[in-house]
């Protein structure tokens, strides 16, 4: 197992965390830092590429849980490309056409 050099975020899982923050900031802005920061987090907490399961849903790729939300991704030479994070109370239909 090699070690992950580095995790990327791709710009569609960017715009994901800006949206997940933007939801729960109507509620509470220090809440919506809180949740976005422990995605974050989690995300980089990442030793090595398959530490995580494959996702049940969308098999193309693995999966981390922060509080509701699943953070998907794939490893590419080392580097972990985190591809989206999605509320894992959405439809898995939505999930699987990732």
């Amino acid at each position: 197992m090699e070690k992950v050099i580095k995790v990327e975020w791709t710009d569609t899982a960017k715009v994901a965390l800006k949206s997940i923050f933007k939801f729960h900031a109507i509620n509470s802005e220090q809440s919506a830092e809180n949740i976005v920061n422990d995605i974050i987090d989690t995300a980089d907490s990442i030793v090595f590429a398959h530490q995580y399961q494959l996702d049940d849903v969308n098999p193309n790729y693995r999966r981390m849980i922060a509080r509701q939300y699943k953070i998907l991704y794939k490893e590419d030479q080392n580097i972990v490309l985190i591809m989206n994070v999605v509320s894992s109370k959405d439809d898995p239909k939505k999930i699987q056409k990732l």
